[in-house]
């Protein structure tokens, strides 16, 4: 036997430490947990299809439910779903497992990816869609499985007529799969950490297929999710033209450490099958269904930007909601923070009380909204191509018209910069204004596709304008006459694979000079160097704008479709209306 090259660490499951004996590509024997035992009560396997998707329309696929022999329809049951069907003689392995209530009474729903068969077979081939769905990131899949396949798996009965229910709580959810399975799995967790809690990965794709090579990266840099991953690979796991699955899986496993997850792992020596995954199957979950019904908990990242911004223990408060679409978040001197519901055309005022209440009842449909140094509430109404000054009676002042804009910042000196998207029209491209305190208006930049977001640097010195339908926000140098200079491509932001760009909208800096940014994938905070650091998601999956308010400045506010959140940070938001402020210098 050659020499024994497998990495594994020491795992406890339920008090017995597993250490792996000398093993070859060849010799993964199943345990007696993965075989029938006497005495054991035997579950159900059902086999049915589904060919109704909307969110992959045209597909039909095979899936089987596993019904436990204990389970009982007055208490809805645990699930476990696995991509490509059943695998790891998962049935027996729960039949077992669930018998000595080492996991507890999980229904299993082994699905198989959709085809869109061809009209002709004997002509053309099916469109194979395994890549598709499995490799590709984004929560397409996560949305078939609960808005489609699970409440079709709930409409189903065993045999014996029990009806089939399921535990609606993410809590009691673990999804699993081998190579664009695990990936897949991963992906659904990762998109819907409040539907599943528990991703077991065998061989797991995380390489460049459809985009799995960013996870290594976004795990670092997302606030950590209540998630609990078991990872397996081998030595001698597929190195191809996408990438090498064996190094991916070990850059998983140390990203996920680095961001404080609950993450567990066994390498081997194995290839790219699934006779490592099937001996380990039954210590994996043992290991992702321990201390159940206690939820899998989010530990301490290393990320210094996440540590040295988030509050341990504060997390994101509703602050409003029921609104059409919230926007143009803006703090005043005091730290109370207006917002307004654009389709409806009122403007709020969030109190440090805590108490929301209506300040402009007719706000033109503003959009952005910035305090000035005149303590005047400056909007963009950009249907009607006019820039308002409001008083703190709610009396509106035009200051300038003809500008159809989007986004405001009113520097310290009173100059006021708006963003001007473009119509739609070749003859309309989008702009960046230039407002001055005594009314005169000039274009001072042109070129950007989407002109949306604009804020300025704490010093005041560079303005800050990003593109919505591109990755970048673009930095300027300020002239002493208010004109820009020097403009840059600087911010690098991520964009989600379901979408073509960043979706970039407001923009906010703190004192220490880095800049927050309303994205697809949540707030994405950069540092002064260009580099997004950290990325924040918000509570409901959704964010156009961002405000730092309350007393001392040092709660974010963050207006998400119908909703207004806060969250109460360590750092202290950089007013543009306030005196310039100079940050200390970013590590390059």
């Amino acid at each position: 036997m050659r020499p024994f090259r497998a990495i594994v660490l020491p795992a406890l499951f339920f008090g017995v430490i597993f250490v792996a004996s000398p093993q070859t590509t060849s010799d993964y024997p199943l345990g007696p947990d993965s075989k029938p035992q006497p005495g054991v009560p035997k579950g159900e396997v059902l086999k049915l299809s589904f060919d109704q998707s909307k969110i992959f329309p045209g597909t039909a696929r095979d899936y089987w439910i596993y019904v436990p022999a204990q389970y009982v329809p007055e208490k809805p049951a645990c699930l476990y779903v696995n991509q490509d069907g059943i695998q790891s003689e998962a049935p027996t392995v729960f039949d077992n497992l669930i018998h000595k209530k080492e996991m507890p009474v999980t229904i299993g729903v082994f699905v198989m990816h959709g085809r869109v068969k061809a009209a002709d077979a004997n002509a053309a081939l099916d469109r194979f869609n395994r890549s598709y769905e499995y490799d590709g990131l984004g929560d397409n899949y996560a949305r078939f499985l609960l808005e489609e396949l699970l409440p079709e798996v709930e409409s189903k009965a065993a045999s014996d007529g029990r009806p089939i229910r399921l535990s609606h709580n993410g809590n009691d959810h673990a999804i699993g799969g081998s190579s664009s399975g695990a990936i897949c799995a991963f992906t659904a967790a990762w998109e819907r950490p409040d539907a599943f809690s528990r991703v077991f990965s065998a061989i797991g794709t995380y390489v460049g297929l459809r985009g799995g090579d960013r996870y290594h990266t976004l795990i670092r840099k997302f606030e950590p999710k209540p998630i609990r991953v078991f990872l397996q690979d081998g030595l001698n796991d597929n190195n191809i033209y996408a990438g090498d699955w064996w190094m991916a899986n070990q850059t998983m496993e140390r990203s996920l450490a680095f961001a404080g997850y609950e993450v567990q792992h066994v390498w081997g020596d194995g290839a790219h099958n699934g006779r490592h995954a099937a001996a380990l199957f039954p210590d994996a979950m043992r290991w992702l269904w321990k201390d159940w019904p206690q939820p899998p908990k989010t530990g301490q990242t290393k990320n210094n930007t996440l540590n040295d911004v988030l509050l341990p223990g504060e997390g994101w408060q509703l602050v409003a909601e029921g609104y059409r679409f919230t926007e143009g978040p803006a703090a005043n001197a005091k730290g109370e923070v207006f917002f307004n519901d654009i389709p409806n055309g009122k403007t709020y005022k969030a109190g440090l009380d805590g108490k929301v209440s209506l300040f402009i009842a007719d706000s033109k449909k503003a959009n952005g909204q910035a305090f000035g140094p005149d303590g005047l509430l400056y909007a963009v109404a950009g249907s009607e191509e006019k820039v308002l000054a409001y008083d703190a009676a709610a009396r509106a002042t035009v200051i300038a018209d003809g500008i159809a804009g989007n986004d405001i910042v009113v520097a310290h000196n009173g100059n006021v910069y708006v963003t001007h998207p473009p119509a739609g029209n070749a003859g309309d491209p989008s702009r960046v204004w230039l407002i001055k305190p005594g009314g005169g208006k000039q274009v001072v930049d042109t070129g950007l596709r989407y002109a949306n977001g604009i804020t300025l640097s704490p010093d005041q010195t560079l303005l800050y304008v990003d593109d919505y339908r591109s990755h970048w926000v673009y930095s300027y140098q300020i002239q002493p006459d208010g004109t820009l200079q020097f403009k840059q491509r600087y911010y690098w932001l991520h964009e989600p694979d379901a979408a073509d760009d960043s979706g970039a909208d407001g923009i906010r800096v703190d004192q220490d000079g880095r800049l927050y940014v309303a994205t697809r994938l949540g707030i994405q905070v950069c540092d002064q160097a260009g580099r997004v650091n950290c990325i924040l998601p918000t509570p409901n999956g959704r964010v156009s704008n961002v405000s730092f308010g309350g007393e001392n400045f040092d709660t974010l506010f963050a207006t998400c479709g119908d909703k207004v959140y806060k969250r109460k940070l360590k750092i202290k938001g950089a007013l543009a209306w306030a005196a310039p402020l100079k940050p200390a210098p970013p590590r390059l």
